[in-house]
Parts: structure tokens; sequence; C-alpha cells
């Protein structure tokens, strides 16, 4: 990265720190709520407890010779790190770890009766059909008056605060009294990313999601926004080949969102048949690259997912996870330039992003002082502030 001095990754090993209450409270949380959400075997629960002390006491263990992702693995530097605590090891790769090996837990590699069952399913259903996610279909027929322009901004702003709904997030309690505060953005690149898309003729936009639910719910809605005006020919939207940080989209999850959608009634269910007839013509193309669920920094990424964002017009990153991934999960100076730290990305690239982990790049000197001075450090992972950066290459 071009004039970019390093900065040190961020590890679960410091206690009090952000990473550490993540892999000593925020899992074994997790690990509790799956075990009741389904009425799962013995087995099952004997898997559950093993994998609950193993995260918190063991260390990382080679995966048999017959796992179906071990390849995958191999690649992702599970050798270097067998035999090290969980806590040891770079934080985003733990956490991946985890959520492999909750996967394993459960059964959903199969073979047996519960292969390709989500763990994280009810929770994702709950707030997909909750109250919340009534009123926020139901402002899409006032939206509907709007001007192109204003319907326009408030789709990617619904895309970007849709972040706050990110079910791991809630299961701290901080964040769930910090989800509902007035938040501000830290950033704002908006006027550059409608600029690459104005200006381009068969715009292909490339969408990561991140959250299922409340949150790809407006993901969903800004893509249908963008086709219908012109403004994209095209999307390709990345989700996860498996579920992943509890509440990350899957394909199942784009169904059962534009399942939401399509019986909502009024303007919504406009949206979710248009979705539909464009997933159906090729217009929108659904990816679900192993990549999109490796534990490692999008700089990492093969060749091929390499070549397709190189031709996208756009390509838009989703939420705190793939923000992460976007310019390294490393405890970077916030005012660090968010160019540099993305130089390697092949083409160009806007991260949408409510803040929920200690990563932050972009900012200007007198933003970081302003939020250290009124929060102190808590505005780096409440969710109560967002960012909308863009990197055109030079």
């Amino acid at each position: 990265m071009p004039d970019t001095p390093s900065a040190p990754l961020l590890l679960g090993n410091q206690p009090g720190s952000f990473p550490h209450s993540v892999l000593a409270e925020r899992h074994p949380a997790i690990i509790k709520q799956v075990r009741e959400a389904f009425p799962y075997t013995p087995a099952q629960h004997r898997a559950l407890d093993e994998l609950l002390v193993d995260c918190t006491e063991g260390v990382i263990e080679p995966l048999p010779a017959d796992a179906p992702d071990r390849d995958h693995w191999q690649a992702w530097g599970l050798p270097e790190y067998t035999g090290r605590s969980w806590f040891d090891v770079p934080w985003l790769w733990s956490e991946s770890w985890f959520y492999r090996r909750l996967l394993e837990a459960v059964g959903w590699f199969g073979p047996g009766p519960w292969q390709g069952i989500d763990p994280f399913r009810p929770f994702k259903l709950a707030e997909l059909d909750s109250a919340e996610t009534d009123q926020e279909l139901a402002a899409l027929d006032d939206l509907a008056a709007r001007p192109a322009a204003e319907q326009a901004q408030a789709l990617l702003h619904g895309s970007l605060w849709g972040n706050r709904a990110d079910l791991g997030f809630r299961l701290s309690a901080q964040g769930a009294r910090d989800a509902d505060a007035v938040p501000g953005l830290v950033a704002d690149d908006s006027d550059r990313l409608w600029s690459l898309l104005d200006r381009a003729d068969g715009a292909t936009l490339c969408l990561v999601a991140d959250n299922a639910g409340r949150e790809l719910v407006p993901d969903l809605l800004l893509i249908a926004h963008l086709l219908e005006s012109g403004r994209v020919e095209r999307a390709v939207l990345h989700v996860k080949p498996y579920p992943y940080y509890v509440s990350d989209a899957t394909t199942a999850d784009v169904v059962d969102a534009l399942r939401r959608l399509t019986g909502a009634g009024g303007a919504a269910a406009g949206y979710g048949r248009r979705l539909w007839s464009a997933l159906a013509d090729g217009r929108i193309v659904l990816r679900a690259h192993p990549f999109s669920s490796a534990p490692l920094p999008y700089e990492e990424m093969p060749a091929d997912l390499r070549a397709e964002f190189a031709s996208a017009t756009l390509t838009i990153v989703k939420g705190d996870l793939n923000y992460r991934r976007l310019v390294g999960d490393r405890l970077w100076a916030p005012t660090t330039p968010f160019a540099d730290v993305t130089a390697h990305f092949p083409g160009p690239v806007a991260a949408l992003r409510t803040l929920k982990s200690d990563v932050i790049t972009g900012l200007d000197a007198p933003t970081e002082a302003a939020l250290d001075a009124a929060e102190d450090g808590r505005w780096r992972t409440g969710g109560t502030h967002a960012l909308i950066q863009v990197r055109v290459p030079g």
C-alpha cells in the first residue's frame, strides 16, 4: 500500500478489548442461543458443549481428512495456527473458525437429517417477520411519490443504516442499547458513488452483502431502484456460501427476503416482483464464492474473484465484517487514508458500513477529535455512526 505504514493485526488476547469480549462472551452466548433454537439431539448438544470449552479454553485443532472444506482451510492458514489458542491468532481468522466449527457441531456438513439446516434461521425469520420490518416496508408507499433523486438517496441510506439490524451485534447488551441512538455519518462520499454510476453506460454493480433480514431487504431495494432507474444494467449480489456470523446473508435468505417483499402488499410487493423477474432474466445474478466466508482480507482474494470485481463499474461492500476484510483487520490510525488501504482492490469500490468494531480509516483529524471528545472510544464499536467511503483507481 503506497506510503502507508503498517498497523498491528487485531487479536483477541487482550482482556477488556472488543475482540476479547467477542471471543470470550459473544461466542458462548451464540452457542447458547443456537442450542435453544432447535430440538437438537444429545450428540449435537455434546458437540456444542465441547465447542464452548474449546473456543474459550482450547487450541485450534486440525480438520479431519474427510472434511469437505479441508482444502480451503489448509490454504487459509489452518496449518500455521493449529495448536495455538483461539485468542492468539488473528481475530478475523478466529471468528471465522468459530462459525465453521459451529456448523460442524450442529451437523450442517452432514451426512444426516440436519445437513444444510441453518442454525441461525429462526433468528433471521423472526427479524424479517417483525413489526419493525412491517413499518419499514409500509414507508415505501410514501417514498414512491418523492422525486427520483430523493428516492435514490433514501434507499442508499436505508442500505447503509439497515446494517444496525445485525443480529450478532444485538447479542451484546450495549449493542442493543446503542442500536436506537440517533447516528451520524463520519465520512460521506455518496456524491462520488452516484457520479460513478451516472457516467457509466451499461453499468455492472457488484454488491457484497452482509446481513440477512432487515439489512438485506434495503440492499435489494437499492438494487431494484438502480436497475429501474437505468443507473445499472446488471447487478451481481455476493452472498455467503453457508451460514456465517449469525446473520450473514445466504441464497436462502435472499429468497426469504423476496417472499417477504412480494407478500407485503403496496409498493413493497412491486419491488419484490421486479426483483424476482430480474433474477429470473439474469439482470441480477447471485454469487456464493467460497472466499466470501474466508478468514482473510480481500487483499488475498483469488484471481477469479479479482477479475470479477475488476470488471464491475462499482463494487459496494456492505457492513462491518466486509469493511474489516476490505481495509485489513488492523488497528489503523483513524486518519489513515481509505484510498491507501484499499489500493489493492482491482476496481472502484464503495464501503457502506456502520461502526461496530475497532477498525476505521479515512477520517479527518477534526472528526476523530470530536468523536473522542464526545464518546471516548465508544464511537468505534457502538453502531451509532456510519460511513460511506469510495475509492476509484487512479
